[in-house]
């Protein structure tokens, strides 16, 4: 029997901080040497982290880079580990996978196809590696021990023959194309196929994950080891890990995703000679071995295992009635946790509103803490916020979440009652510290202030915009004072169908330093608030005291009480909106196209509505590109993302559709 233990390790890196990340990935190793594990996949550009940017094409990066590689080398004596890092060669970059022998570097498979498209900009970092073509790369930095320097390394479209047992490289993106190289490796008799992996994530695409893992194992008639990045590496990316080992088929381990541990390592013994098998019965479509892949040789005998039978795979949440609601619940908790660390920030500051937005945020942060503790024990959770010096003598959750989340009710004369009792009955529910800082007197000074200024009075019916949006602008210095003085970071509430339209004041409801909700629609966030209300996770971490939100109708409180301002009548219902969104903005449709798809969907909306509808957003689009770009980073949560920085690029001056949504209202003439 031909038993290897094999092993994926999912590890939370941070771009550039080098001591961090050599720390887990020995930390990793360590970690499977004591699983006696032989082989160990771990994720893509793990060395420097994925998120560096244009620091890529810094010479110095490349220098450290392969100092902290020949430090982590010693440390692979008596098991294999493969390491994902850029290499620097004929001043080109490639994307690589080096693969650690028993203590020695053999050699770095380059990665094919780079992803391009959306928050992925690899092409301006990295070259595509040739298919078939292998060359030698030697390091001649100054900082690198002699031994380094002398010698040269194959790189390229390499697998590696270690004795008999065959290992090969998919690198992330690789595994996504329809010409994978794993169709060659498999050609060629791989025993196993290593993935390491930053694939950022997104709703359900775990799904997709498992297929190209498992089918890959079918189809090459392989073992398939996937290995994750994890947690908010830079900002934007949420990195779920989720290390999935398959083979001829068959899913043999998968670790629980979105966790809150900088190393986990996830392991399982596969039988080779199954894999061998499979090759053989699809031997009818065999053509030859591939010609141009490269091969090196290495004289190392993997360890066998002993016989083991199938272990049941890792219990986690995948399976939830409620996946999508879960993963929101579960990732968004993840990146604030570790955007709130990565920065050094003592905890965050909210404009409480009532409304749903910016109670979906502080819900969020609630169940940072709590998830954060399950998952890290009280000691580990405190050891990972050590700069956190107030939360260290506490013991629960309900002491620490004053220390992690301040909130403050900003009314105006046009406030009323009920967001006030929603604001105040969620901070108390949940234990956050709340103020009620009333900005009534700093909007009256700035209208009198006008008023004087240009000599007349100001009227709701000739100055509507300019007196809500004040309203707005007015409550964001007092909450920016409060971020300062505690020393945490103030978050802006707006959502991804307010950015589509403009639906928000700049420099007020806007004001912060991330926008957690930027990448999610509100129809989503209503439904949400209600699942975490009445269900939550696991039917055990919900909120009650969401009720009260999730009881009225979204409104900006900005105009005179008797008018009745709601967030729908000013826009129209948020579920039309969401649908325009995804068709104009997603789908790329013209108007036209876009009013054909909605009668179908909205048969009993009167035609001009439709049309008006359909006319506002497009308008409302091309007019505030301006906001979207001046948006605080947002999280990426999926395809419908709007951030122009890493998703979605329009320009901020257009002609706006004239021509298109003149050919629109000609349908309705």
């Amino acid at each position: 029997m031909n038993w290897i233990k094999i092993a994926g390790a999912e590890l939370n890196q941070i771009p550039l901080d080098w001591d961090n990340n050599k720390k887990n990935i020995i930390k990793a190793i360590e970690d499977a040497k004591d699983d006696n594990v032989a082989v160990l996949c771990l994720p893509e550009l793990t060395i420097t982290g994925y998120g560096c940017e244009d620091t890529f094409f810094s010479e110095a990066l490349h220098e450290t880079t392969m100092e902290v590689l020949f430090e982590i080398v010693p440390h692979t004596k008596d098991i294999v580990v493969a390491i994902g890092l850029p290499v620097s060669y004929q001043n080109r970059v490639f994307n690589a996978a080096a693969l650690l022998v028993d203590g020695e570097l053999i050699g770095f498979t380059a990665k094919q196809f780079l992803p391009k498209e959306g928050i992925h900009y690899e092409a301006r970092w990295f070259s595509p590696w040739p298919q078939g073509v292998v060359e030698e790369v030697q390091f001649r930095y100054p900082s690198l021990p002699k031994h380094a320097k002398k010698k040269a390394f194959p790189i390229g479209d390499i697998h590696f023959d270690l004795n008999g047992i065959k290992i090969g490289f998919e690198i992330c993106e690789d595994a996504w194309v329809a010409d994978r190289p794993g169709r060659s490796l498999s050609r060629m008799g791989v025993d196993i196929i290593l993935n390491p992996s930053a694939s950022h994530f997104a709703f359900q695409k775990f799904a997709s994950r498992k297929r190209f893992v498992v089918d890959g194992s079918r189809a090459f008639g392989c073992a398939y080891v996937y290995s994750n990045l994890l947690g908010n590496e830079s900002g934007r990316s949420i990195f779920d890990g989720g290390t999935l080992i398959a083979s001829s088929g068959r899913l043999l381990a998968m670790s629980e995703r979105l966790g809150f541990h900088d190393v986990k390592v996830t392991s399982t013994v596969v039988d080779l000679n199954r894999a061998h098998l499979a090759q053989m019965q699809m031997s009818s479509d065999y053509s030859g071995p591939e010609k141009a892949a490269g091969r090196i040789e290495v004289d190392y005998q993997i360890p066998s295992a002993g016989p083991t039978t199938d272990q049941p795979l890792e219990a986690n949440w995948e399976s939830s009635k409620y996946l999508k609601e879960e993963e929101f619940a579960r990732a968004e908790a993840l990146a604030l946790f570790d955007y709130m660390r990565k920065s050094y920030s003592k905890g965050f500051v909210v404009s409480l509103s009532g409304g749903a937005d910016s109670s979906a945020i502080v819900s969020c942060i609630y169940l940072m803490v709590k998830l954060g503790i399950e998952k890290l024990g009280l000691k580990g959770f405190k050891k990972k916020l050590a700069y956190f010096k107030s939360i260290q003598n506490l013991s629960s959750v309900e002491e620490m979440m004053p220390e992690f989340l301040t909130t403050a009710y900003q009314p105006t004369e046009n406030s009323g009652e009920v967001t006030l009792n929603a604001a105040k009955g969620l901070a108390e529910g949940i234990g956050a510290e709340f103020f009620i800082l009333n900005v009534n007197d700093i909007f009256k000074n700035y209208v009198g202030m006008i008023e004087e200024s240009i000599d007349r009075q100001l009227t709701w019916e000739q100055d509507d915009l300019a007196l809500q949006n004040i309203q707005a602008r007015v409550r964001a210095p007092s909450v920016w004072m409060l971020a300062n003085i505690k020393g945490g970071l103030l978050l802006s509430t707006s959502n991804r169908s307010e950015a589509a339209v403009g639906y928000a004041t700049m420099d007020g409801d806007t004001s912060g330093g991330l926008s957690p909700l930027a990448g999610i629609d509100k129809t989503f966030l209503r439904s949400w608030l209600k699942w975490l209300e009445k269900v939550g996770i696991r039917g055990e971490i919900k909120i009650p005291s969401l009720g009260a939100v999730n009881d009225q109708q979204p409104t900006a409180e900005l105009r005179p009480k008797g008018s009745k301002q709601t967030d729908e009548a000013d826009l129209m219902p948020y579920e039309v909106l969401n649908e325009i969104e995804g068709l104009a903005i997603r789908d790329k449709k013209s108007p036209v196209k876009c009013f054909y798809q909605l009668n179908v969907i909205y048969p009993e909306v009167e035609k001009e509505q439709l049309v008006a509808w359909i006319e506002k957003f497009f308008t409302m689009w091309c007019r505030n590109q301006w906001k979207r770009e001046r948006y605080a980073a947002s999280f990426h949560l999926d395809d419908r993302n709007l951030d122009p920085k890493t998703w979605c690029r329009f320009p901020i001056l257009s002609g706006g559709y004239k021509r298109e949504l003149e050919e629109l209202r000609r349908l309705i003439k």
